[in-house]
């Protein structure tokens, strides 16, 4: 950033080496630059602050992306599993039409087992969905507003 700025300073003035030393000095002390030099050098950090930003917009997006993939996963896997809950359940009924009591009542408590399985995935995935939602980088709108009253205040001096 620094070097642009050294380098226009040089070339608008027609050369010099001592010119281009004032033009450094000027873009490091706020207080020497001229008016064209702070919109410039203001241009650029916002610029680059906004590029800043929208990574870690886009940093938090994927992040919140991949915990909702993981949510609706087991979720999924919840459903799966209590799906053969509910085989095992009907597979129970039928062994207690045939009244054999070990049958069935192995049968029942595979069911009751896997359901609980079931029930416990699908309360883990829907944690895993409400912390990704809602899909707003909250990290970064909060840093963007820092910014803006950081702004906000050093024009306002």
């Amino acid at each position: 950033m620094t070097p642009q700025i050294v380098g226009q300073g040089g070339s608008e003035a027609g050369s010099g080496h001592a010119q281009g030393t004032r033009s450094a000095t000027h873009a490091t002390d706020p207080a020497d630059a001229s008016t064209s030099e702070l919109v410039k050098r203001m241009s650029t950090q916002v610029s680059e602050l906004v590029r800043g930003e929208l990574e870690l917009a886009r940093a938090e997006l994927t992040e919140k992306g991949k915990r909702a993939g993981a949510g609706a996963g087991l979720a999924g896997a919840g459903g799966v599993v209590a799906l053969y809950g509910i085989g095992a359940l009907i597979a129970a009924a039928i062994a207690a039409l045939d009244i054999v009591l070990a049958l069935w009542l192995a049968a029942l408590v595979i069911g009751v087992v896997l359901l609980i399985v079931a029930g416990v995935l699908a309360l883990v995935g829907r944690k895993e969905l409400r912390q990704a939602a809602p899909p707003v980088p909250k990290d970064v709108v909060d840093s963007v507003q820092q910014d803006v009253q950081t702004v906000r205040q050093a024009v306002q001096r």
